[in-house]
């Protein structure tokens, strides 16, 4: 009897055999037990014989066919995530899909839909005038057949107004097998149309050329200041690889994948790259999606329907038979390192995946990581560049500081910088005060004792949230009421100690009582749409004055905002992580972009204690190489990537002893290998205790990436007892 090898759910690095008794292909999912209960794996291998006696080998219960195989590339893809981020397969295979498909509850594949008009449906003249959106989808639809999801761009009632126009019969549902797919001739896939094409930069010209020119893999870093317009280079290789599959080298429609730091850019850069590519299949794939939704957009995907696929990292995972290029967009950003469970990095899983695939892939930021920009100086990767703004008006704005030890401040904040946003409110232009740091203050102080307000479950600090009068942890969710009076000697004296974006807010209310004030950071955006209203509100030109955090920084385009003020950068100057001045730097520079993008100049003021410090002079003659050379040299001197490879082991647990007895006892295992690489002691982690667990944290390094890797394959992990502990290994750590 055939026996397949399947990967399961659990946190164990092996495969189960099992015996089937039907035609079965890897890829497929099956329904098998596993001990007292059932479970869906994914079939791996499929194999003549196994090393255990058949008698002990169960069957599959049940061989789902709901849903296409995954692919002998994605398999192998995923293969690699287990091996070189040393964790389990079958939780990398599992944690790739949807929900959906990690269920055994058979699913039903919808088919996609489109909608066209009926012959015959009446002139739109003969709508009401009222029905605004209606008329929009008949104009939509008069010129060619749409999907709901292109439909839905036009506005978020689309789906309730396309189904009184099929109720009045205006307007009928259509499969998508209708529409030119790939023919084996290897002609043209499916026609689209490319909205709005402006024509090129001599630079930006020259990245298209060089991208669309190379054959086969070829890693492109695309170094663009603010306002370059790196987007449309991303849309003008789009429209490319939209017409032409590298596949076999024939001619016909590739697909692109895009990757995304974050949730908030996703819906409109969908809207925007709907309107270039307005008859394009397009689909998003983020955890902000229902189920079903991203289901149906994975499905989409991997039948080679959806064209554009747009995500966050996990859909560096999505199947694309048909992938022609990807581009990472930002991908100096954090966001692409997943910080748990099967810590991989998107942007660095996409590379290999590009390679894989024989296809290029696009790094694009004005803000390169130091690993990438490394890459490109030393050759591994191409450098294409983007100095002058892509607007002829436009220029990069003019960075100042504000030396806070000689100006006088409100609240944090200094005359000068008042003055300049008074200024802009009379010109009818918008200002941004950007302080990475929601809530009212940082912590609350009393005056007498000298009482904080310390979290009880963590190491850090409760924040002071004003208008609901609570005091909130951001690290472990606990919160209480603010006290009345210090709780340790019942003074009635409590100061709040620091800013945060709500006294910001605060302070700008009252010295501009009839100015429109908007915050914009996760505590303002919480519900749903509004980060979307939000931004029409901004568009509109119905705000004076935005505050607010990182969520502001990039991915923007505020044609009216002139001025942008930094407020409390220092902390990262004295930080102990040695990625923190990079990480500044990048923020500082992508804040300072959303000044001036259009025909008005724009300016920048950072307030800070040290106005002379290396950083904030290179960011003030805009000079990213010759802060990314300081800071080269610096790391190549103390031993810091890119110059060394680096693996975190991590362990928390309710008992201190034990977290650092388990890491004690994988040190010295750990040292008895004798491989080359530094074997560092075992330390706290920055946050030491976090919701009642202990955290520490051991740190190994190697001059070679092979050596690395030989060393953590060497190094039995799981042979070392880690009960009533949380352990993880990470490879290529960001956070420390």
């Amino acid at each position: 009897m055939p026996i397949v090898r399947v990967a399961l759910d659990v946190p164990i690095s092996t495969l189960f055999d099992y015996t089937v008794d039907e035609t079965v292909v890897t890829g497929m999912r099956v329904v098998v037990p596993f001990g007292r209960r059932q479970m869906v794996g994914v079939v791996m291998e499929c194999v003549e014989s196994s090393d255990l006696s058949i008698e002990r080998i169960k069957p599959v219960m049940q061989v789902l066919h709901d849903s296409a195989p995954l692919s002998a590339k994605l398999l192998e893809l995923l293969q690699f995530c287990s091996d070189y981020y040393h964790y389990p397969i079958g939780p990398t295979v599992l944690s790739a899909l949807p929900t959906r498909l990690r269920s055994d509850k058979p699913i039903s594949v919808k088919p996609v839909l489109n909608y066209r008009l009926i012959d015959g449906a009446p002139n739109i003249d003969s709508l009401p005038k009222r029905k605004v959106i209606a008329r929009r989808i008949v104009e939509k639809l008069h010129e060619q057949i749409c999907s709901l999801a292109q439909l839905r761009a036009l506005s978020a009632t689309a789906g309730v107004q396309l189904k009184w126009l099929e109720e009045a019969g205006w307007v009928e549902q259509c499969d998508a097998s209708l529409l030119p797919l790939a023919s084996e001739g290897g002609e043209k896939i499916s026609a689209h149309t490319f909205a709005n094409a402006h024509p090129l930069t001599k630079e930006q010209q020259q990245a298209v050329d060089a991208v669309t020119q190379s054959a086969g893999y070829g890693c492109f870093l695309l170094h663009g200041i603010t306002g370059s317009g790196k987007t449309e280079v991303y849309v003008h290789l789009m429209d490319h690889m939209l017409q032409h599959c590298p596949e076999h080298g024939r001619r016909g429609g590739g697909q692109v994948l895009l990757l995304v730091p974050e949730i908030n850019l996703t819906p409109q850069l969908e809207g925007y790259f709907h309107s270039r590519f307005p008859d394009a299949v397009l689909v998003s794939l983020h955890s902000g999606l229902s189920e079903n939704q991203r289901l149906h957009n994975w499905q989409l995907a991997q039948t080679g329907c959806a064209q554009i696929v747009l995500g966050t990292r996990l859909s560096v995972f999505a199947e694309l038979p048909r992938l022609a290029l990807i581009i990472v967009d930002e991908e100096h950003d954090s966001s692409f390192k997943q910080q748990d469970g099967l810590r991989y990095s998107a942007r660095d899983v996409a590379i290999f995946r590009a390679n894989q695939s024989g296809v290029p892939i696009v790094l694009g930021s004005a803000t390169p990581s130091l690993e990438s920009y490394h890459n490109a100086t030393s050759g591994r990767y191409r450098m294409l560049k983007l100095t002058g703004r892509a607007q002829v008006d436009a220029r990069l704005p003019t960075v100042g500081c504000i030396n806070t030890s000689q100006s006088i401040l409100t609240e944090g904040i200094s005359e000068k910088l008042l003055r300049e946003v008074g200024l802009r409110i009379a010109r009818g232009e918008q200002s941004l005060l950007f302080i990475n740091r929601r809530g009212y203050a940082p912590v609350l102080m009393c005056t007498e004792c000298g009482w904080l307000s310390d979290c009880k479950n963590c190491a850090g600090k409760m924040v002071l949230h004003l208008r609901d009068r609570r005091l909130r942890c951001h690290h472990c969710g606990f919160q209480l009421r603010v006290p009345t009076a210090c709780p340790d000697c019942g003074h009635a004296e409590l100061k709040p100690v620091g800013n945060g974006t709500q006294r910001v807010e605060s302070v700008l209310q009252a010295r501009f009582p009839d100015a429109r004030i908007l915050r914009v950071d996760s505590d303002s955006t919480r519900n749903k749409r509004a980060w979307q209203k939000m931004r029409e509100q901004i568009h509109a030109n119905e705000v004076d004055i935005l505050v607010g955090t990182q969520m502001l920084a990039k991915g923007h385009d505020f044609p009216a905002l002139t001025l942008v003020g930094v407020l409390d950068p220092d902390s990262a100057l004295y930080s102990s992580d040695f990625r923190a001045a990079e990480k500044l730097f990048a923020q500082l520079m992508q804040v300072s972009g959303r000044a001036g993008r259009a025909d008005k100049p724009g300016e920048v003021l950072i307030q800070t204690a040290f106005p002379d410090h290396p950083l904030f002079r290179c960011l003030q003659s805009h000079d990213f190489d010759g802060w990314a050379a300081l800071l080269l040299a610096e790391r190549q001197m103390a031993g810091f990537p890119p110059f060394v490879f680096q693996a975190m082991l991590r362990a928390e647990g309710m008992n201190e002893g034990e977290v650092y007895a388990y890491l004690n006892l994988a040190r010295q295992a750990a040292l008895k290998l004798k491989h080359p690489v530094e074997i560092f002691s075992v330390v706290p982690a920055s946050l030491a205790r976090r919701a009642n667990h202990f955290r520490a944290q051991l740190l190994i390094q190697a001059t070679s990436r092979k050596a690395l890797q030989q060393f953590l394959r060497a190094w039995h992990l799981d042979e070392m007892p880690a009960r009533k502990l949380r352990c993880s290994l990470d490879v290529d750590p960001l956070e420390f």
